[in-house]
């Protein structure tokens, strides 16, 4: 595993691009001071000791040095040692509905990001625990495998949009059986299925899937988002609406009843998602609540520092900056390497 152990450092590369720019436009404005006294080329003929592009080569060793001494101080390093560790921790995985309802505007901004606001504040509060993430509509697929690695799962939760699956719908079920088989086969530890989703089931056998999962030993929870009365879903034109096939504007309603029962199924609790943070709290009070058990986990406990590598290219770089002369030697000046 490859890491910086003072990633602050690479800011440092923003000064080094306005170095950049200042350097294009320095050149710009000598060429420009170089044509007003005449022909380029007659004057480097009336000047053949004087290097065109010595100076320019110089910059870049200099420029590429500095690139490899940012390097440095952000000490690169490789990970040279794994160990498997044990810690007390759960697993969780999460199904996030991202149908075209989804988009709706009755929460704030609407509801798909409303609810990854949600889940990314729940990883957030994760320690020693693995999480996956499904999303679903009228399939179900895996986004991200359980996994203790929870940059990765705000990297791959950010990413999450409704063009993600094809074939709309809300198929509930699919999304909680493929959430039973993410887990790792450790017994003895809390599994938790959480689904969040505004309840319009299109498919059917939600509650039978979430009764199945409670017997392998999960809990299903559900937090439904959105209001019961409902919202026009956005369309893809601005200030306009999904419309039906009669032209009228489709307007999606949670459905709490349909969220209910499943969370009753799957001896877990339903969550209403609003404008309010009482959801993020709720919820992670219930997952509290899961025994917690052993969790393998396999980290990196050495790193090799690898600044030596960065030190001896930018110290050559320099080197050859230093020893290269801004004109043409006379002694040289059958040899055009350097022109």
């Amino acid at each position: 595993m490859f890491k910086f152990a003072n990633p602050n450092a690479l800011f440092l590369y923003i000064l080094l691009l306005v170095i950049l720019v200042v350097y294009f436009y320095a050149g710009h404005k000598r060429r420009s001071a170089i044509r007003r006294y005449g022909s380029p080329e007659l004057l480097g003929a009336m000047m053949p000791e004087v290097s065109r592009f010595r100076p320019a080569l110089k910059f870049w060793l200099t420029f590429v040095a500095l690139c490899f001494m940012v390097l440095l101080l952000a000490r690169p390093q490789f990970g040279s040692k794994m160990e498997t560790v044990k810690r007390q921790g759960i697993e969780t995985v999460i199904a996030l509905d991202i149908s075209n309802s989804m988009m709706a505007e009755d929460v704030a901004p609407n509801r798909l990001e409303k609810s990854k606001n949600i889940v990314s504040k729940l990883v957030d509060g994760f320690e020693d625990d693995k999480v996956g993430l499904i999303v679903f509509a009228g399939d179900a697929f895996i986004q991200l495998p359980i996994t203790s690695d929870f940059i990765s799962a705000k990297m791959f939760l950010e990413s999450i949009d409704p063009d993600l699956i094809a074939r709309q719908g809300t198929n509930i079920k699919a999304a909680i059986d493929m959430a039973t088989r993410s887990f790792t086969p450790k017994e003895g530890v809390g599994k938790a299925i959480i689904i969040i989703t505004d309840g319009e089931n299109h498919e059917g056998g939600a509650v039978e899937a979430a009764k199945a999962a409670v017997e392998k030993g999960m809990m299903v929870y559900v937090m439904g988002v959105g209001s019961p009365e409902g919202a026009p879903i956005p369309g893809e034109r601005a200030n306009d609406f999904r419309r039906d096939k009669e032209g009228n504007v489709i307007v999606t309603k949670l459905n709490e009843q349909m969220c209910q029962e499943i969370a009753a199924a799957g001896n877990g609790v339903y969550i209403r998602i609003d404008n309010t943070n009482n959801a993020q709290r709720i919820l992670q009070r219930e997952i509290d609540k899961l025994a917690k058990a052993d969790v393998e986990t396999t980290i990196y406990s050495e790193y090799d520092e690898q600044f030596s590598v960065m030190a001896w290219i930018a110290f050559i770089l320099l080197l050859l900056e230093m020893l290269l002369m801004v004109k043409k030697n006379p002694k040289l000046k059958d040899f055009n390497l350097f022109k």
